[in-house]
């Protein structure tokens, strides 16, 4: 209704908050500025600038200082319904149903008795009702204090009371909001406040906050992600740019997944195959080998190949993309890119043969790394107790510097490929900026200096692409050794076409035909034609020197050695035409140097679970291990360590020969089976196989010729070959190789025929 004043120059208001802050807030604030700005109080309280609230929200701030605060050269222009600024204006623009209906000063108006005059005739009048009706609770001693004072009051008594009142009921409510409440207060009109209902007591005009309670509703989650929009709104905005986002983010899925999928793949045929191959393999090649792929190359394969090919690919398509751009900008650019390409090509081949040839190196020279740690690991014990601490950490720092060998000058030649490849880049730059130049009459300028900035990155990119190549290239070598490794020729079958009958072997009868055999095909035989009949529950000794071929005639039984000719028949069934599975699974051996795994004695003692506690604790009775097992806090359940090394020699012994209880197969192999027990442990166990195994084919290996002599024959082997063959009684006759290790072994006839 109201409007403010106006004054010579134009100009926006700014405000220094600070002005109410000093001391002596009467001196004035100049501040000049370009642009007239409108303000209304309506909406001060929203959109009023920052250094305009101080004045409406200071608490105790006298109107006459805004009647001695001046901005320079400035128009102040100001639209308000309140009243209580009115006497501190210049000029007063009275609005009426659209019109203006009255202008001037705040005396002049008041004395024509016009509109404006009538308005605050009325208003004076209901704030004196109002004022009669209230208690006096409605004063706050931090209320607005705008009446002037002194020389600076203009209006008459009466209206001063009623703009000072006004005032402080438009703070008071307002910091009433501010701090989340309002007092209530008598409505104005005499009627309404009549006829208005009491306030009750504790009647509250704020309602109390709502609180939920429980579990957060689904509900809620899906509000807020229908606020986020899914995610999908850059297909409406932006279908561009969320279509290159949409062709990235399915490229490295794929790329990731195509990845995990090789690795996967590589990993399970190195695995399958390494467990496929045979014994000979693992008696020539060093675990260090072998652990060096399982480590680092698979490592390679798995984290290194995927992020070299993925960087490859993205510096090759940056390079394409600048050279596309540079021929674009300038098209003479075009001439210079195969020769620059010719020099870059030498300078990479050059480069990557090198760093490929060196990183083979590299993997091989890490292998002794590997086999003399696992060897220093494995005998530390025997390294200590013989004080030889230094030869072994000087042998390890051999084959490391062995290492470094072939690190170093990998390093040198990346500082070699580095310098070429800047002045490949350099050459770049120049031959670009020299052809824009040349074509500065007939090319766009935004389209050089682009061509110019992609060239500037170019070298970068080149020495990055080079040596990604070089990396992808090397590193594809761990893919290589894997590979050699996954090519080994393998076992037999693991099972064949010929399966044997279920109950094989049903009588247990072995039948060597002139067996020749040999470890590999260019070392010598190891056991020469040998040729004898097993008859069904015969009890064989085999004996011999050292290297006799003891230990080679049992492995090829379980074919871990394949024939170079003759054939082994059991119960009229070649061997060599049946699977692996078929037959390994059909026999059992308690061999010289037992494996246990990892896991609880049941577990070691019958992996398969067929077996009933029962049957179990009935053959560890049988193999004297009862009364220790029984004494373990968690008994069969006990943890046996890796390698069974919680547990004596002897006792992974007895626990093997536990397990052949269990099995009770048709044949059974002694290979020294007793060798680390004492003698009367050896006693009770050849008892419990005499007795147990009675109805079953044994052949016993043994160094100790007692443990032999109640045996049916006695088969003694020298140099691959059977010099004897006979029981121990005949043979202790014929005065031969076995009666000289009898009487070696303080054994003679008469005390054979006590036993």
């Amino acid at each position: 209704m109201c409007a403010a004043a106006l004054e010579e120059y134009c100009g926006s208001i700014f405000w220094n908050a600070s002005y109410l802050e000093r001391p002596d807030p009467d001196l004035p604030v100049c501040v000049e500025q370009t642009v007239l700005v409108w303000i209304p109080l309506g909406f001060l309280w929203l959109f009023a600038p920052w250094h305009l609230v101080p004045l409406f929200r200071r608490p105790k701030v006298n109107t006459k200082h805004l009647s001695k605060l001046y901005i320079c050269k400035q128009t102040r222009i100001l639209v308000t319904h309140g009243i209580s600024f009115l006497p501190y204006v210049d000029e007063i623009v009275v609005l009426e149903n659209g019109v203006i209906s009255e202008v001037g000063s705040y005396e002049n108006l008041r004395a024509s008795g016009g509109a404006f005059s009538k308005f605050l005739d009325t208003y004076a009048t209901e704030q004196n009702n109002q004022r009669n009706s209230e208690t006096g609770e409605g004063q706050d001693a931090e209320d607005f204090e705008l009446i002037p004072g002194g020389d600076d009051a203009q209006p008459d008594g009466a209206l001063e009371d009623t703009v000072s009142l006004t005032l402080k009921r438009e703070n008071s409510i307002r910091r009433s909001q501010r701090n989340g409440s309002v007092r209530l207060r008598r409505n104005t009109s005499v009627k309404k406040s009549a006829n208005a209902d009491e306030p009750k007591k504790g009647q509250k005009l704020i309602e109390k906050e709502t609180m939920e309670t429980g579990q957060v509703k689904l509900a809620v989650f899906l509000q807020y992600l229908r606020a986020m929009g899914w995610g999908y709104s850059a297909m409406f905005r932006n279908p561009p740019t969320f279509t290159a986002g949409l062709l990235v983010f399915i490229g490295t899925l794929l790329l990731a997944n195509a990845s995990v999928d090789a690795s996967r793949i590589l990993h399970s045929k190195l695995l399958n195959n390494i467990l496929r191959v045979p014994m000979v393999f693992f008696d020539t090649t060093p675990i260090g080998r072998v652990v060096n792929r399982f480590a680092k190359d698979i490592f390679t394969i798995d984290e290194a190949i995927p992020n070299s090919f993925r960087s490859w690919l993205l510096c090759f398509l940056g390079v394409l993309g600048t050279l596309f751009v540079i021929c674009l900008a300038t098209p003479f650019f075009a001439i210079v890119i195969i020769p620059l390409a010719v020099i870059y090509f030498f300078v990479q081949r050059i480069y990557v043969a090198t760093s490929r040839q060196l990183r083979r190196l590299d993997s091989v020279s890490r292998s002794p790394i590997y086999s003399h740690f696992g060897e220093t690991v494995s005998g530390l014990s025997v390294i200590r107790a013989y004080r030889h601490q230094e030869r072994f950490l000087k042998h390890n720092e051999v084959t490391i510097d062995e290492n470094l060998k072939s690190v170093y000058p990998w390093i040198v030649s990346n500082r070699w490929l580095a310098i070429r490849l800047e002045f490949v880049g350099n050459l770049v730059v120049f031959f670009s900026a020299l052809f824009a130049v040349i074509s500065r009459d007939s090319i766009d300028s935004g389209l050089v200096g682009l061509s110019i900035s992609y060239a500037l990155n170019v070298t970068q990119t080149l020495n990055w692409l080079v040596r990604m190549t070089s990396e992808l290239e090397t590193n594809i070598v761990a893919v290589e050794r894997v590979s050699e490794y996954t090519e080994l020729e393998n076992e037999a079958d693991w099972v064949t076409d010929t399966r044997p009958p279920q109950q094989w072997p049903e009588a247990g009868r072995v039948k060597f035909e002139n067996y020749k055999v040999r470890y590999r095909p260019e070392l010598d035989l190891v056991l020469h034609g040998i040729t004898c009949d097993i008859d069904s529950t015969e009890k064989i000794g085999i004996v011999g020197r050292t290297g006799a071929g003891k230990s080679s005639l049992t492995n090829c039984l379980f074919r871990i050695i394949e024939a170079a000719e003759g054939r082994i028949r059991i119960d009229d069934v070649d061997i060599a035409t049946i699977g692996l599975h078929d037959l390994r699974n059909r026999l059992t051996i308690i061999p010289q140097d037992p494996v246990l795994f990892s896991g609880s004695l049941r577990m070691n003692l019958d992996p398969f679970d067929k077996f009933s506690d029962e049957e179990i604790w009935r053959a560890l009775e049988l193999s004297h291990l009862k009364s220790y097992v029984s004494g373990l806090q968690e008994g069969l359940q006990h943890e046996v360590a890796e390698g069974g090394e919680n547990l004596s020699v002897g006792q992974r012994q007895l626990l093997c020969l536990a397990r052949a209880l269990l099995r009770k197969s048709r044949i059974l192999i002694l290979d020294e089976a007793t060798a680390a027990v004492d003698l009367e442990t050896d006693n009770l166990i050849q008892n419990t196989i005499r007795k147990e195994f009675s109805d079953c084919t044994v052949l016993t290996i043994a160094h100790r010729l007692h443990s032999i002599m109640d045996s049916s024959r006695v088969m003694v082997l020298d140099a691959g070959k059977v010099v004897e063959f006979d029981s121990p009684s005949n043979l202790l006759e014929k005065e031969g190789h076995f009666y000289a290790m009898a009487k070696d072994a303080g054994i003679t006839l008469e005390s054979n025929t006590n036993l």
